[in-house]
């Protein structure tokens, strides 16, 4: 990845170097734990943790994915405040070390026939921990990297932490595919649990990064003149509320990507396509978006954020449309060639000028809480999208109301975004500077 960030050599780029790096491997260990959390209770996790509700044990598995985005707001404002009047680098190396914390305790979970209700109560809480360490985690990193970028060049190294995102969502899923093969009484006494426990690698890796972060100018100048908010969250209620449901809109297109990522497996596995081809499908698409999201951030970088994020959010819908259609088929080709069209090239396009856009909206007292609290909320539908597809799809057997959700949100998204503020000229000083109907 070094090879690729290009910019003159000064102080500030090997801080926005480091920073870029911090946000790429943080990212990565977030959206593995996503990953592997949501093929878990797709595929594993109801037989295991719910063995007596039935038909229901998938839906329940899958609902319990959803929980973690229930905490992420309320993390949302805990690491808000803490990077906005203690500094981001503090914040995001507590959230990182949390996170890692509780995904390597759920390799270790004693299962249903162990300790009855008492494991999905513990596989519940664990996975409200890594909610609510989410709620500040890729939030901090953009808006810690945006605060270090050098100007006009703010997209693309953001995109970095949006690498990171979709490189863990591919190495997710690549080490489920031989997971997924083992025999069924390895994998589901022992196999299962290796994806968790090896989080412990990124989780060290990340956190070693992180102590050796530099606070960004933007919020040195703030503490050493007195400008912190002494409670971050007030002023964004008080003075930045439209930016807030602004933001929070935009960001409601993440739904695509747990569709993707999360119903489309389980509908794939249920309708006659082998859990390894979706699982590669899903790793493909992620792995392309991996490489896209740099070139995105140069195109927002010259052309704006409105105009990229809008053709990312339509296409993307009408891909994963596309890819449904072909799992009804049962066209393999098809289905990895719209699955790694829609993720890896346009949902890559919205989700990368986000990265970017959402905290540039916000002033520099509260961005990060800003930043953290209108995307975790944005993104709260996301996490129950795949249970809502799940449960108005005949329990997975219709994806019709799984397109509805994505044509809805990349709708709503794409209106807003052609009347959101174009930031991508504004000088860092003047960042969500009041000079709007904010």
């Amino acid at each position: 990845m070094s090879a690729t960030i290009n910019a003159p050599i000064t102080g500030t780029h090997a801080k926005v170097r480091r920073a870029a790096l911090s946000g790429f491997f943080g990212s990565a260990l977030e959206y593995y734990d996503f990953l592997i959390y949501g093929s878990a209770s797709a595929l594993i996790f109801g037989r295991l943790f719910f063995p007596e509700s039935g038909a229901s044990a998938t839906l329940l598995s899958v609902a319990t994915f959803g929980v973690a985005y229930v905490a992420r707001p309320f993390g949302a404002v805990l690491w808000g405040h803490i990077g906005d009047r203690f500094g981001r680098r503090r914040a995001l190396v507590l959230t990182i070390a949390l996170m890692g914390v509780a995904t390597f305790l759920i390799g270790l979970l004693p299962t249903y026939e162990s300790i009855g209700w008492a494991a999905p109560a513990l596989l519940v809480f664990l996975r409200l921990v890594q909610g609510l360490s989410a709620g500040g985690e890729s939030p901090g990193s953009t808006s810690l990297t945006v605060e270090h970028a050098p100007e006009g060049r703010r997209a693309y190294y953001t995109s970095f932490t949006m690498s990171g995102m979709q490189f863990g969502i591919a190495l997710g899923s690549l080490v489920f595919i031989p997971i997924a093969l083992l025999p069924e009484s390895a994998l589901f006494s022992w196999g299962w649990r290796i994806p968790f426990l090896a989080s412990g690698v990124f989780t060290i890796v990340a956190y070693l990064l992180r102590r050796k972060l530099e606070e960004p100018e933007t919020f040195i100048s703030m503490r050493d003149e007195g400008e912190r908010a002494r409670l971050p969250i007030a002023v964004l209620l008080k003075d930045h509320w439209r930016t807030t449901a602004r933001v929070l809109l935009l960001s409601t297109i993440n739904v695509v990507g747990t569709i993707f990522n999360v119903f489309a497996l389980s509908y794939g596995s249920q309708h006659g396509i082998p859990s390894a081809v979706m699982l590669a499908v899903v790793s493909f698409g992620n792995l392309a978006a991996m490489v896209m999201s740099p070139i995105a951030g140069r195109l927002s970088d010259r052309w704006g954020r409105r105009t990229p994020f809008v053709i990312g959010s339509i296409g993307s819908t009408l891909c994963i449309a596309l890819l449904f259609v072909a799992i009804d088929a049962g066209n393999i080709p098809l289905i990895y060639l719209f699955g790694v069209l829609g993720i890896g090239v346009f949902y890559a396009i919205p989700i990368t000028v986000g990265a970017t856009w959402y905290p540039e909206q916000f002033p520099a007292a509260c961005r990060y809480t800003g930043m953290a609290v209108a995307l975790m909320l944005g993104i709260l539908l996301s996490g129950f999208a795949p249970a809502i597809a799940q449960g108005f799809g005949a329990n997975g057997a219709n994806w019709g109301p799984a397109i509805l959700l994505c044509a809805a949100v990349a709708l709503v998204s794409s209106v807003v975004a052609l009347i959101a503020p174009e930031t991508y000229r504004v000088t860092k000083d003047l960042l969500g500077v009041k000079r709007r109907r904010d």
